[in-house]
């Protein structure tokens, strides 16, 4: 069923069974896991995840007319609830304040074995 108020980027990865960014009035969303720029899984060390992962937001923002400023909302989810700091070291190197309203959430497991992050992100479009 096909909404015309409703905004669709499809995910890069063709045998993806989610959009990339799905868009609203003024508002997007998009989830992103710890994508490499060629489309592989980083699934090193929290740091490395955690900047594939924001990586990967801020390119799928920008390819929808926003970008990191923008983020209004964030959630965190990570398997380890130890892991927070290192990902929030990583974090203030993509935001700046005023800081976007987040969550951070322990997760038993993501998708993938070895994935410690995921991000959800509610944007404005620019």
């Amino acid at each position: 069923m096909a909404n015309p108020d409703i905004t669709f980027i499809p995910d890069a990865d063709p045998e993806s069974i989610s959009s990339d960014v799905a868009g609203f009035g003024g508002l997007l969303v998009s989830t992103q896991i710890p994508t490499r720029e060629d489309g592989s899984l980083e699934l090193g060390d929290i740091v490395a995840q955690s900047e594939c992962t924001l990586r990967a937001l801020q390119v799928a923002l920008e390819r929808a007319g926003s970008g990191m400023d923008r983020v209004l909302h964030l959630t965190i989810y990570l398997t380890d609830m130890a892991d927070r700091p290192a990902f929030n070291e990583v974090y203030q190197r993509f935001f700046a304040k005023p800081y976007p309203v987040r969550a951070a959430v322990g997760v038993a497991a993501l998708a993938v074995e070895g994935m410690r992050v995921e991000v959800t992100a509610l944007a404005a479009k620019a």
